[in-house]
């Protein structure tokens, strides 16, 4: 969790809101947006803006979910029927359009789209993103960023796998035009990658898999291993698979950056292929 408030909506609101339109963005990532009559109101922050995304199972007849503010949610949620109750997940804002005077809030997001081996795809939030169409219902719950760098910081690392890129891509576009440091960003294939607006000092390192049978963010955490923080004053932000944050940290801090310089994040294990709790 982010460790300063600012970073943190006061209140967490729910935003309910609609499918507008889908694409495949690139081979392995598929792009929803929505819009919300109050969708304007999100204070959209940048960086990793991420939020709890609530949607219908194929089994339910309807979207049923109740109003879920604050930062007391989980035990409401968990109050509601199993067989009503949304499915949830994590995910970051790909990036936000703010209402004008003849358009309404949209707000992309970006799913990764895994496939089995047969070809098919994998985790009931990629199979109900590839299938959404327009007029579907969703909801958001507001968290806020979980990216933290300090004013002082003397670079910027930041590292991910293909889970982490809708989060990486708002962190380059956010950071002050002067910052300096690396970005690594593994994704599965050649087509994945896309321009990143970083400063002109932030050098960006593109790592292509290539390979059904490689593991996701094993290429990253082997690039970050040959990195060195330049002193105990640089700021690295590490996500995407469980073994490379927790990896990408213990490297990290063997070589010399202080715990608190240093955010981490596990959004899955490649061995369970489930999200892990927030």
């Amino acid at each position: 969790m982010a460790k300063n408030p600012r970073l943190l909506p006061v209140n967490p609101r729910l935003f309910r809101a609609r499918v507008v339109r889908t694409e495949r963005v690139t081979p392995s990532m598929h792009r929803i947006t929505v819009t919300g009559d109050d969708l304007h109101e999100f204070g959209y922050l940048g960086f990793d803006h991420w939020f709890r995304l609530f949607m219908q199972h194929p089994h339910q007849d309807a979207f049923r979910l109740p109003e879920l503010d604050g930062t007391k949610w989980w035990p409401t949620f968990l109050a509601i029927p199993e067989e009503t109750r949304p499915h949830c997940a994590n995910y970051t804002v790909a990036a936000f359009r703010p209402a004008t005077a003849v358009t309404q809030a949209e707000l992309d997001i970006d799913f990764v789209v895994h496939t089995s081996a047969d070809g098919s795809l994998e985790g009931r939030a990629a199979i109900w993103a590839c299938s959404a169409r327009p007029g579907q219902e969703l909801a958001m719950l507001d968290q806020g960023c979980i990216f933290d760098c300090p004013d002082d910081a003397s670079e910027v690392l930041v590292v991910a796998e293909e889970t982490g890129l809708p989060g990486v891509v708002g962190i380059a576009a956010s950071l002050p035009r002067d910052a300096v440091g690396r970005i690594i960003q593994e994704v599965p294939v050649a087509a994945d990658v896309r321009p990143l607006d970083a400063p002109a000092g932030v050098t960006v390192t593109w790592l292509v898999r290539d390979d059904v049978h490689a593991v996701p963010g094993a290429a990253a955490l082997e690039e970050l291993r040959r990195h060195t923080p330049t002193d105990e004053r640089a700021y690295a932000f590490v996500v995407g698979e469980s073994t490379l944050a927790t990896e990408g940290r213990r490297h990290l801090h063997r070589s010399g950056l202080p715990k608190s310089r240093i955010t981490f994040s596990g959004f899955w294990k490649r061995e369970a292929k489930e999200p892990v709790p927030a």
